[in-house]
């Protein structure tokens, strides 16, 4: 329970199973009404939002009790056990929850979980399996930004009492406080408030229940195992995808990349999900959506937080939604060459601009690199085939010792991207000003070689004066 919080208000002369009905019947509309009203601002929040709104409708006890019942519990397994909840006046919970509020930056360690096999009626053992995907969530209302780390399931990390192991294996030796555990201590001891575990079932479930996601698919991709009895074929281009397709095209694996271009593929899958979920033809289905996700989910986050989690994410523009992959390498040459060994120089300026957590010892940062001396990747989107060749001659002539041609992207576009693929978002913004064009994502969805991706629109049609002369007399 967070301390200071009231988690209901019994009003006079109602029976308790009759108040408690229609708390929760309130309660429930109150939710799909905010979760609607937030769906086009933050889809990503929208759905956490749903998702722990349908864990605790699911039965009445969760309407008054968290699933870790006090602060104590919460300390003890690895979670800060503070509060991070305010009420701009004094009401009753039930007629007013917009009222509270994130009343200081939260991180929520969120983790996608292989089933093990053989559970067998025990619900709890569904989520005893390897984490498949995790992400450190942080949360700043000061700002009003929410910020997403992914974090592959191959980071090589020590686990206490075990040793150097893959990061998913947390999950399987300790649940979510060894998970907890391991990430903080990992990542500069970042402080983690809460987690939430979701079978990897959950994906397949609420796509199928949205009637299928459009995702663009950047390659061809066929897969076939006899004794999982697994095959994928994806065709390149753009799809309509089900639950089972999607779930295929997020975990299909080139064993060149370890788990890197999974991870880019499901940051695109979620923007396909934020693009189905403007649909006016989803609400109708959200109590559906609810109950089918029920079994799959679970948390400690409690009701009030989730309000104040659903309330804060209305708040939120689009443009601060922000995505980073902790940084770290591939290692061919060890016996295991899909690990990923993280860069701890990478991830002590991480750290410090995403999460506001210095390095450990009183170590500063690194000191900020120029701009020219990035790896910087030009990938053509434009349309017209010689241009990426033009963009990279012209930064070459510009001094940007660094910069170099990846394949072309299938998909046209409008307009120039620059992706910030280590999460440098101020080394983005410089060369956005240099190139006098172009919006910054800031998402790892680039080449993964480089520091910075430019992905060509159709926008460079116009460019500067400086650049029409540089393209005109083919310097």
């Amino acid at each position: 329970m967070v301390k200071g919080v009231e988690t209901h208000i019994r009003q006079k002369n109602q029976p308790v199973a009759a108040q408690a009905k229609r708390q929760a019947i309130g309660a429930k509309q109150h939710l799909l009404l905010v979760l609607w009203g937030m769906r086009k601002r933050n889809p990503l929040l929208f759905w956490g939002g749903l998702v722990s709104m349908s864990m605790v409708f699911g039965a009445s006890v969760a309407l008054f009790t968290p699933i870790w019942p006090n602060s104590n519990t919460l300390q003890d397994q690895q979670f800060t056990g503070q509060g991070f909840i305010k009420r701009r006046s004094p009401v009753d919970f039930w007629a007013d929850a917009s009222q509270y509020q994130i009343s200081r930056p939260v991180n929520i360690l969120i983790m996608g979980i292989d089933p093990p096999i053989n559970t067998g009626n025990n619900a709890s053992g569904v989520f005893a399996g390897a984490s498949d995907t995790m992400l450190l969530v942080r949360l700043d209302p000061t700002n009003q930004l929410m910020k997403v780390l992914f974090i592959p399931k191959d980071s090589q990390v020590v686990i206490p009492e075990i040793g150097l192991e893959k990061i998913s294996l947390a999950n399987v030796e300790g649940g979510p406080a060894l998970a907890a555990r391991v990430v903080s201590r990992t990542l500069n001891n970042v402080p983690i408030d809460r987690y939430v575990r979701i079978t990897t079932n959950a994906l397949q479930e609420l796509i199928d229940s949205l009637g299928g996601v459009e995702v663009f698919v950047p390659q061809q991709m066929s897969y076939t195992d006899a004794t999982q009895k697994l095959e994928i074929n994806l065709a390149a281009g753009w799809q309509t995808l089900d639950g089972d397709q999607a779930q295929k095209f997020a975990r299909f694996r080139d064993s060149n990349v370890g788990d890197l271009e999974r991870l880019q593929r499901q940051q695109m899958l979620l923007k396909a999900i934020r693009d189905r979920l403007t649909s006016p033809t989803v609400l109708p289905i959200l109590p559906q959506l609810a109950r089918t996700i029920q079994s799959y989910v679970d948390t400690n986050l409690s009701l009030i937080e989730t309000l104040a989690i659903v309330n804060f994410g209305i708040t939120i523009e689009p443009q601060n939604f922000q995505m980073v992959l902790v940084p770290g390498n591939l290692s061919p040459l060890s016996l295991d060459p899909s690990s990923y060994w993280l860069d701890g120089v990478g991830i002590n300026r991480v750290m410090s601009e995403y999460f506001d957590v210095q390095p450990l010892g009183g170590v500063q940062a690194s000191r900020r690199r120029s701009l020219t001396s990035l790896k910087i990747a030009v990938q053509n989107a434009s349309g017209d085939p010689k241009l990426s060749d033009r963009v990279t001659q012209y930064l070459r002539s510009r001094g940007f010792a660094r910069v170099y041609t990846v394949s072309d992207w299938l998909d046209s576009q409008r307009q120039t991207e620059i992706i910030a693929q280590q999460g440098n978002l101020t080394a983005a913004g410089d060369l956005q000003q240099t190139l006098g064009l172009g919006v910054v994502e800031p998402t790892a969805t680039g080449d993964l070689n480089s520091h910075l991706t430019i992905r060509i629109g159709q926008d460079w049609k116009q460019q500067s004066d400086e650049q029409k002369s540089f393209f005109s007399t083919g310097e």
